[in-house]
């Protein structure tokens, strides 16, 4: 008997993609390891619905087809909010320390994929495979392993790009709440480092206040404001003309060389949110990072559960040999060059452990690996100042650039 083919229309795959997305949340709610780990909800219910599909599939019963028309302009959305939160003020409230850590992740991103091609030519494997276990999703985490594994699969025939990136992604997500605890751990013990200093350096202390106030200020609600759906509707407006005058200037420097489609909206989107001042334009973040967490959920959601989980049967050890050095790289690295290269004091140390959630997986693991640390050891207002600005804002630019590099080498 012939299996049922299910095709879904673009409303009917965009409301799936919505239902496995609380069903994500749900099970992550029930599942304490999930939400230990940060496992994104789409995550986990976009896999489920791909292993559910999969096993359907190969029993011969149902086959899904789905029409994924959207997801390119939710990833380029996500992509942009994060472009309208590049304030450059950020640079200056915190100082070198956080041009130094930009420094030094970006640094990181080169070992990564340094240590993916390495690893591939040993291994006898497609030099893609280690770009995508390198910085791609390590430093990249989900968002930028979806935008360069489509890429890597439309423009240059890398046959399952998308799904390995999906799954070395979760894989470092997991190992980077695993390692950074016992990273920061072993620091503090070893080397003792004196905390008392970050909690009354007067730097510290104003850079802190003044971050704070510049959220205050972009938060605040202006008396007279007109109602929330105004607001949110303008701050759409917002993303979506950088996202239009971002594929003009995507299309132009196509002609010199290939980068992802949300290149170019992430830095209109990041030209608007600096101009905005001069114009008396108000962006409330509080707005664009909602829309944004929106974008990318229901992509993520839409790109998981249409995974084709087949395509890793036959890169599956090579991939996880490579993964599984990145781990060692990236311990090593936090240890012995992000602890010494920030000041070898108590911030440092806890900057290690979350350098390690950040370095493998999402700004979010970072902040939960440095929370634990600092409910052990005592509060680091420092480093809960420069790894955010880092991980949520600037390391994407940077990284775009070396990736981009990287593939055009090994092409």
């Amino acid at each position: 008997m012939s299996p049922i083919v299910l095709n879904l229309d673009l409303v009917q795959t965009l409301a799936l993609a919505a239902v496995v997305l609380f069903c994500g949340y749900a099970i992550r709610r029930r599942v304490g390891v999930l939400d230990r780990y940060n496992i994104p909800a789409p995550v986990v219910g976009g896999f489920l619905f791909a292993a559910v599909a999969l096993a359907l599939r190969l029993a011969g019963w149902v086959i899904f087809e789905f029409d994924t028309i959207l997801q390119p302009p939710l990833m380029i959305a996500f992509f942009t909010t994060i472009g309208l939160g590049a304030n450059l003020r950020l640079l200056k409230i915190g100082g070198p320390q956080v041009l130094l850590f930009w420094g030094l992740a970006t640094v990181l991103a080169l070992f990564q994929n340094s240590v993916g091609l390495l690893l591939t030519k040993v291994l006898g494997v497609h030099p893609f495979l280690g770009l995508i276990a390198g910085s791609i999703t390590m430093t990249g985490g989900h968002g930028t392993g979806a935008a360069f594994g489509k890429l890597l699969e439309d423009q240059y025939a890398f046959a399952g790009g998308f799904t390995i990136a999906m799954a070395a992604a979760t894989f470092g997500l997991v190992s980077g709440g695993l390692i950074g605890g016992p990273v920061s751990t072993k620091l503090i013990t070893r080397w003792k480092p004196k905390h008392q200093a970050s909690e009354i350096d007067p730097a510290a202390k104003r850079a802190t206040q003044e971050y704070e106030s510049l959220e205050h200020e972009i938060d605040k609600e202006p008396a007279g404001a007109p109602p929330t759906a105004f607001r949110l509707l303008k701050v759409i407006t917002i993303i979506l003309v950088a996202m239009w005058l971002g594929s003009l200037l995507s299309d132009w420097i196509k002609q010199f060389f290939t980068l992802p489609a949300y290149i170019g909206a992430m830095l209109v989107a990041a030209i608007i949110c600096n101009a905005a001042p001069l114009f008396k334009l108000r962006i409330e973040q509080r707005a664009v990072d909602d829309l944004g967490t929106i974008a990318l959920s229901l992509f993520l959601a839409m790109a998981l559960m249409s995974l084709k989980l087949w395509e890793l049967l036959d890169l599956a050890i090579p991939m996880l040999i490579i993964l599984a050095a990145q781990v060692v790289l990236m311990a090593a690295y936090a240890y012995f060059v992000t602890f010494r290269a920030m000041g070898r004091d108590y911030d440092a140390a806890v900057m290690a452990g979350g350098h390690c959630g950040f370095g493998l997986g999402a700004t979010p693991n970072a902040v939960a690996n440095m929370e634990a640390i600092t409910e052990k050891f005592g509060p680091a207002p420092r480093a809960f100042l420069v790894l955010p600005m880092v991980g949520a804002f600037f390391i994407d630019f940077t990284n775009a650039l070396i990736i981009t590099a990287f593939i055009n080498l090994v092409h």
